[in-house]
């Protein structure tokens, strides 16, 4: 049911509207974080090289270590020589310099240090190599059917490709599940080392678009200047993808239109009921009644000139024989603009009830009889 709704609301939205939103960048894409439906698409599965965007990958992986307890924010993690070879963006680690996760992590979001990078990915899986087998791994549970990777940074390597498409689901599961993350990404200037390091984000938008909450830039003579640019407003946050725009100017520019339309022409709508969800009578269960919940994923993305006269209808059957499994599909609160169905939500059992037992029921009846006598 989920799948058809999302299927359903992809299709309204990718309307003439978006079609006649034009980007210089050859690859982008723009998807709405909450739902994953995609507002605008242009060659969104070209393979293409990411550069430094592939460190989204390598920030999901460390997030996720930490979450799971193998990392803290303030694990010291040890400079290996293999990650002070990295060069190009970096903070210029020495062998056996010794810094936080949270600093490294820092240095990553803020100013694409590949040497940061590379030792989070030792310290994570040992080597790099290790690393890159988890990289691709991961990508493939996200679905992530564009994507090679070859190394945990982005420098050019041969077969090291993604797709704006791609850098959307790995920029979504980070964001969604990993909010944390902002605290490093919404940085625009900073220091490292007591003061001494300077740390200024590659990402213009942090500073000049209204909402920016990150993500990563990226750019090689061969991947020309790439992002994958988020914002949030009014409780929505958008993903940006840009893929080898000619300059760096280009690419925040085309990143600005897309986030600018998503958020002129949508909103999301958290759907709660109106009135309170009556509960059902449950036949030979071993109480009488279930509470109907709403289902996970009631948020809506809507035009906006849809969004404020959305009105709703619940349907429930007058009772449903036990046992009754906690989540069973029970009713359908369907929520309409106008003439149009907009969506139609599963309304869900809040609990389990078994069926009453043979002892159970003779016990019940005994009772009854007792009283009546």
């Amino acid at each position: 049911m989920k799948k058809l709704i999302a299927l359903v609301c992809a299709v309204a939205l990718l309307g003439s509207s978006a079609r006649a939103l034009e980007v210089a960048a050859p690859s982008a894409l723009l998807m709405e974080k909450e739902t994953g439906t995609v507002l605008f698409a242009k060659d969104e599965h070209a393979k293409l090289e990411p550069a430094s965007v592939t460190k989204i990958m390598t920030i999901l992986l460390t997030m996720e270590a930490i979450d799971s307890g193998q990392l803290s924010y303030d694990t010291v993690v040890t400079a290996s020589a293999h990650a002070c070879s990295m060069g190009g963006s970096q903070i210029w680690l020495k062998e056996n310099e010794q810094m936080t996760v949270s600093d490294m992590l820092k240095a990553v979001c803020v100013v694409s240090a590949n040497d940061c990078a590379v030792a989070l990915a030792e310290q994570i899986a040992g080597s790099e190599e290790a690393f890159v087998e988890r990289m691709n791994a991961r990508a493939a549970e996200l679905g992530m059917a564009d994507t090679t990777f070859k190394n945990a940074t982005g420098l050019p390597a041969a077969g090291h490709v993604t797709s704006a498409y791609d850098i959307a689901l790995m920029s979504r599961e980070l964001i969604l599940h990993h909010p944390d993350i902002r605290q490093y990404t919404t940085i625009w200037m900073d220091t490292l080392r007591d003061g001494t390091s300077q740390l200024v984000n590659t990402n213009r938008l942090i500073r000049f678009f209204d909402g920016a909450t990150g993500l990563k830039t990226g750019s090689t003579d061969s991947a020309l200047y790439c992002l994958s640019g988020t914002a949030e407003r009014d409780g929505m946050e958008l993903i940006a993808v840009i893929m080898k725009d000619a300059t760096s100017a280009q690419r925040f520019q085309d990143a600005s239109a897309l986030l600018t339309y998503g958020f002129s022409n949508y909103a999301l709508e958290k759907v709660v009921p109106e009135t309170p969800l009556p509960p059902v009578p449950v036949e030979l269960g071993t109480q009488a009644t279930v509470q109907p919940v709403l289902g996970e994923g009631s948020a809506l993305l809507l035009e906006k000139a849809k969004a404020g006269t959305l009105t709703q209808s619940v349907e429930l059957p007058a009772s449903i024989p036990a046992p009754v499994a906690a989540g069973d599909p029970i009713g359908t609160l369907t929520v309409t603009s106008g003439e149009e169905v907009v969506a139609q939500l599963p309304l869900l059992a809040g609990e389990e009830i078994p069926r009453v037992t043979f002892w159970q029921m003779f016990t019940r009846l005994a009772r009854m009889a007792c009283l009546a006598g």
